[in-house]
Formats: C-alpha cells, structure tokens, sequence
C-alpha cells in the first residue's frame, strides 16, 4: 500500500501533476531507477514487509498537538512522507548473492519548509529507531544547537509514549522527563546539545534545523560514533537559512550533485523542496511547489498573509523566501539577491584562462589574525565576460581551530600563512605572480594595516592606489556590484568563501542613498566583498565619459 503511494508520488511529480522542483523531480526519478536496480544482480532489493511495518507503526502515532490532537487523531502520513519513508527504509544491500537487512541509505538529508509537518513525522521516526529497529542498546539522540530546539523532536516523541500506555508496556519503555529508555536493553533516546558524551555509541542521530549549526562538530561525533552499529542511520532536518559557510549548505551542496547525478552516492538520500531558479517566488504557485502539505498542515490563507507582508517589507521578504520558500537568500538583512549571485557562480570558470589580460588587483587586508582577501577582477576583454576570482589569507594556528576554514583550506580556497598572524609575504609573493601572468593595471587598498605591503609593493613597480573604506569610496561602486550581478554582466568563480561573505553582507541606505558594506556579526567576514567594491571604485574611477561599457572597450583598446 504504501509503496504504491510513493510510486504515485514520483509518478504524479515527474509527469507534472504535482508541481515541483528541479531537486523533488531529481529525487523521483532516482527512486524510479532503484525501483529499477532492485534485484539481486544489481546489488540492492526492496524489503516490502518492512516499510509497511514501519509506516503502519507511524499512523499510530497520536497526534500530540494542534487541531489533530484535539479530534484525536493519529498520523496520516501525507504522500511526500510516505515517499520519504519508503525511500530511506525500503532499499536493502544485497551481500554474497543474499539479501540482508542493512539499509542502502544510511543518511538522510531532508530540506522542506516551515509548517509542513516534518518534526512529529521525524519523531515518530526516531521512536520507531529505538524499538522496531532491531539494534539491541539503540541509542537515538536529536541533536541541536540550544535546548529549545533539541527538545522540538524529542518532545513529541515523549509525549506519544504518554499517551500509548500500551506502546511503553510492550517495549518496556520508561518516559523521563531527558529521555526515554528501555533499561531491559539499555536503549534510550534523547535530546542533546553539543557532542555525545563519552560511550556513545548513536544507532541513530537526528540533526534538527541543521541549518543553525555552526559547525559540524556534534553531527561528526554522531556519525563517527556509530561505528560499531550494523545499520546506522543518520537524518538531517532543515529549512533553508541564511549561513552559506556552514556545514548545511555544504551538506546540501553535496546532495544537490547527488540528486544531479554529478557524483554517485547510494549511502544517501536526499530531497529538497523549493523553487527552480527563474520562478516568481511572490505567487501562491511558488507556494504550492515549495510546500509539499499546502493546505494540509501549512494553510493557504496563512501563507497568503505571510507573503502580504514579505511584499511590503524587503526584511520580511528575507524571512519569508527562506522559511516559506526554502531559498537560501544569505543574512537576515542582507544586501546581495543571493539567488542572483549563485546564478553568475561558475564552476568552470579559472583564473588560467584570462592569462595576459588586464585586470585590477584589490586588497583588503584587515589585521594580521583575521581574513585577508585579494579581488582580481577582469573587465570584458578577448571575447570574454567581466570576471572575479578571490583569493583568501589566514594564519594557520587560527585556520586550525575553524573546522570551516579547515575544508576552504583543504579544498585549495583559504591559503595559510605559518604561525598565528598573517605573513604579508606570502600575498606579496602571490601578487608578484599575479602581475607576470597578468597586466596588472591598478593595486586598490585600504591603508589601514597596509603601509609596509603598499611601500615593498610600490617598490616592485606595482601600481598601488588607496581607496580608504568610506561611503564616498564604497557607496556608488557597492550599487555598481550589485547591478553587474543582477544584469548577469560578470560571472564569478566557484569560490565557497566568498559565497559565505556575500551572504553575510548587509547594507543600510543613509538619507542621501549611500550605502556601505557592514556585518551583523563580528565572525560574519566580507573581506573579500569588501575587496571587490575597492577594485570596481577604480575601474569606475577610470571612466572617460561616464559611461562603464564605454570606459571597458577604452581598456580592451589600450
């Protein structure tokens, strides 16, 4: 029964009848081919028996909240999460010609929506974790970054064993107020912030609202504890948010080249549920197809007045393009359209390829611990586009102790200087390299902690200019970036760092219309945001009649 639900689903999303995202339909189409694969040659089979024990054990479950609880009424799975369920339960390895219980997928990545009754469904999960799952001693804890939103999946969970006097007979379950536990087996589930303590030994992790955590520490300790368990499983649940340096938007990166096809990983499932890039997010069609439970348990006339207000207010628009729409829009008063800008990312795109031609050199180099950025920015020339590439700078003790700019590190985009500051010298170097390949024709820089870089730099020949960090420097060229981007006139390489730091810059109009590039939070870095409007200040300031696509043929010419 309820496989044939989720073959519907797939069905009814890949031939349209169900609107959906390009991600939803990647997701469909990758079932239909399992579906496919499963038999015993191909590795992987569907346990039947399985999933429908599980999904009928779900419907049991009494609601514990809302007007469902009120009337009195258990879980009535809707298709999406019946799709869900049947996907991450159903397929199971084949080993030596036999078929095995252990789950082909053991993670499970599931980006939806406020409102769309995906935490008393993972609760349920979770609890089905800790008795139906076969794992003697299971251990299911729901990890967060605060307490409240710890205790979002555990409590529901605590509160269907409240109210099944039966449930907790059966399995020996006691109900505490931190945890629930089997002491016959030594099984427990519960909430918890930060890592697992010492001994764990997690059947189960659930990483709540993922998109909070600023590192992946507690999920890496989950995960790496589960070392000793047969069949692990690992879910991440999430809207969208605003931190595009943290480890959600990484894990959803990987999943989207997943459900791409671009890499093959059959140890995870994925799906994510929002727009395609061209959709007008200010309609109740782009409701419908973020939304999976439109007018089941988010109602459409409650959407309807959250997006009155997202019109009237470019605040609101942030909060309701990410939490209604799952767009991942950057800071919470942010400046850039990061829809816009991640469309003009380019994964091809390499700094090699524009070897001889003219560019500007920016640099802002903050203060010998913190992020130094450098902005090469190519104007059109030979043919192709106006392009940026960064180069970012840190000390290697504080790289170290940032599990973020560990993976930048390692990935070969944050480029470490030994010690705990930075040694100018390793940018000099890499300017001087710059200015062989390249026609280097100025060296914008704030002059702040840059007296003796601009000084050594002046002494190789190189065309050094200062651009302090003022309104009058930054205001025009800041709304000159920002109309590049929108008119897709530059494209920018695939750099992860400066995705971070243009989805945390925010902007203020002043009463004359100036703006300037700030921050909400001091770790919130937008050096090379910052660098980048400090060489369009000199590119615009070399302008003979006005006009930017004038000036850019007059450097093509030169």
């Amino acid at each position: 029964m309820y496989y044939d639900t989720a073959v519907q689903y797939a069905a009814d999303v890949l031939s349209g009848e169900i609107p959906a995202c390009e991600q939803v339909k990647q997701a469909c189409s990758r079932f239909v081919e399992h579906v496919k694969r499963a038999t015993i040659e191909d590795g992987i089979w569907y346990d039947s028996d399985d999933v429908e024990r599980r999904c009928e054990k779900l419907e049991l479950y009494p609601h514990v909240k809302g007007k469902w609880a009120a009337k009195g009424e258990t879980l009535d799975m809707s298709p999406w999460q019946v799709f869900c369920t049947v996907n991450i339960f159903g397929f199971k390895k084949v080993k030596d010609g036999e078929r095995t219980k252990f789950r082909m997928y053991r993670e499970a990545y599931i980006e939806v929506p406020r409102k769309n009754g995906k935490t008393f469904w993972i609760a349920g999960i979770g609890l089905l974790m800790l008795t139906e799952d076969g794992e003697f001693g299971a251990e299911v804890y729901c990890g967060a970054t605060n307490e409240k939103q710890a205790f979002e999946v555990f409590t529901p969970a605590k509160q269907i064993c409240s109210r099944l006097p039966e449930l907790r007979e059966f399995y020996g379950l006691e109900v505490n107020a931190k945890t629930l536990t089997i002491p016959q087996t030594g099984g427990k589930f519960e909430p918890i912030i930060g890592d697992p303590g010492d001994g764990a030994s997690p059947s189960c992790g659930i990483a709540d609202e993922f998109h909070e955590h600023k590192n992946s520490n507690q999920v890496d300790t989950i995960v790496t504890g589960m070392g000793a368990r047969d069949n692990p499983l690992m879910l991440y649940i999430t809207t969208a948010g605003t931190d595009m340096g943290g480890p959600c938007y990484a894990k959803r990166d990987d999943v989207k080249n997943i459900l791409a096809g671009s890499v093959v990983d059959d140890s995870i499932f994925g799906i994510i549920y929002t727009l395609d890039d061209g959709d007008e997010w200010d309609t109740v069609e782009a409701q419908i197809k973020a939304n999976p439970n439109y007018d089941v348990s988010v109602s459409g006339d409650f959407l309807e007045g959250q997006l009155n207000q997202a019109r009237r207010s470019a605040l609101k628009q942030v909060a309701y393009r990410t939490k209604h729409l799952n767009q991942w829009v950057g800071a919470k008063a942010a400046w850039m359209n990061m829809l816009a800008f991640q469309a003009v990312r380019k994964k091809d795109l390499n700094i090699e390829d524009y070897k001889g031609l003219k560019c500007y050199a920016a640099f802002d180099l903050a203060s010998k611990i913190d992020i130094a950025s450098c902005a090469v920015l190519f104007p059109p020339q030979n043919g192709k586009p106006a392009a940026v590439f960064c180069r970012h700078y840190l000390p290697e003790d504080i790289i170290n102790e940032n599990q973020r700019y560990l993976a930048w590190h390692k990935d070969g985009w944050l480029s470490s200087t030994p010690g705990n500051v930075i040694d100018f010298e390793y940018i000099e170097n890499d300017l001087k390299d710059l200015a062989r390949d390249h026609q280097v024709l100025e060296v914008p820089f704030d002059p702040f902690q840059a007296t003796q870089f601009s000084t050594r730099m002046m002494a190789e020949g190189l065309p050094m200019v200062e651009v302090g960090a003022t309104v009058k420097n930054l205001s025009e060229p800041m709304k000159e970036v920002e109309k590049l981007i929108l008119s897709k006139e530059i494209v920018f390489s695939f750099d992860p760092v400066l995705l971070w730091m243009f989805g945390n810059v925010v902007a203020k109009l002043d009463q004359k219309d100036n703006i300037f590039p700030n921050k909400e939070r001091p770790e919130n870095k937008i050096d090379g945001v910052v660098a980048l409007i400090m060489a369009v200040n000199r590119m615009m300031n070399g302008q003979e009649t006005g006009s930017l696509d004038e000036f850019l043929n007059s450097v093509v010419n030169v």
